[in-house]
């Protein structure tokens, strides 16, 4: 009885350390065994739905196995993201992380489902981008001054979109209304695609989006881009000026990257880190993403763990001054 009680103790402690990454198995040692599904917490068409593509054909590649998009929005992007969390930590089941579900985003609510750091893996950052402020190609503000002028003169008239509460374009709209007095009226969205499809048809005054995404609408000729909320102008477009020209010290952006259950065996999280800090380095990609407006910065491991806890340095002052709250 007592060899059946320890042999029991013993394979309850290595399947703990396995699963831990403290020690190898079979199962890490032969990843990827099978196709890797990559959540997307926000419908298809938004940046974030863009650059996950982009990432899985790479991945794809370099794991030589089919890595699945699969669309999970809801919530501000904690639908999806709660899944992978809840999710088992064999690799095979990857989230593109982001702002509203893992930092700032967490501050703002106190019902979350999970733990922004205890309950993942944060494999890898692949880069921040500014938001652009943009309004359909016919609105009367012809300039930045222009709509800021008229939200002072009309509080409470126009109207701005994001990409849902949390995300980084609530939150610049939030320090814009603080920093330049003005009171609009926030409109949030289920991610990118809907809102912009909207702010087209006339429903919406205005809307802060990922350059990644706006690019395409602005030079189109769908779109008009007002401001960008980098701390400077964005070099490809260096006829818009910055957000903080009007209203110095208004700088908010958006960040991407991606993460995977807890516990994830170390063998697993090094080679995927590996593989998407190689795939973000590569000159094709990385001329890619700097032309789509994104700053590419491939952090991995504790690197990338660092990264969003300043975030939530960055950005927890304003939460708690404006007493922002998501329920």
């Amino acid at each position: 009885m007592n060899f059946e009680l320890n042999r029991r103790r013993w394979g309850h402690l290595a399947l703990g350390l396995s699963m831990s990454g403290l020690l190898p198995t079979s199962q890490a040692q032969n990843y990827p065994s099978r196709p890797i599904k990559l959540v997307v917490p926000f419908p298809p068409g938004g940046s974030t739905d863009v650059i996950a593509r982009m990432m899985a054909q790479k991945l794809a590649e370099a794991l030589k196995v089919n890595v699945v998009v699969e669309n999970k929005a809801g919530v501000g992007s904690i639908l999806g993201t709660d899944a992978v969390a809840k999710s088992a930590p064999d690799g095979h089941t990857l989230v593109v992380s982001a702002n509203p579900a893992i930092a700032p985003g967490p501050l703002m609510r106190t019902n979350m489902p999970y733990d922004a750091f205890r309950d993942f893996t944060h494999l890898a950052l692949l880069g921040t981008f500014p938001n652009g402020f943009v309004v359909r190609a016919d609105h009367p503000a012809k300039s930045m001054a222009e709509f800021i002028a008229t939200a002072r003169a009309r509080p409470g008239v126009l109207n701005y979109a994001s990409a849902g509460l949390g995300s980084s374009g609530f939150l610049t709209g939030e320090l814009l209304k603080q920093a330049a007095g003005i009171n609009m009226v926030h409109v949030p969205y289920k991610g990118s695609g809907p809102a912009i499809t909207d702010l087209m048809g006339g429903q919406l005054d205005g809307m802060f989006e990922s350059l990644v995404t706006a690019t395409n609408y602005v030079r189109g000729g769908k779109l008009r881009l007002l401001s960008i909320s980098g701390e400077a102008r964005n070099k490809n477009f260096p006829e818009v000026p910055a957000l903080n020209e009007f209203v110095p010290g208004v700088v908010g952006g958006a960040w991407f990257g991606i993460s995977a259950p807890a516990k994830l065996p170390t063998l697993i999280a090094n080679r995927l880190q590996t593989e998407i800090q190689a795939i973000v380095n590569a000159p094709e990609m990385l001329l890619r993403l700097t032309e789509m407006g994104m700053t590419p910065m491939p952090l991995t491991g504790q690197d990338f763990v660092n990264f969003l806890q300043a975030e939530n340095r960055r950005w927890g002052p304003l939460i708690r001054a404006g007493k922002i709250s998501v329920e």
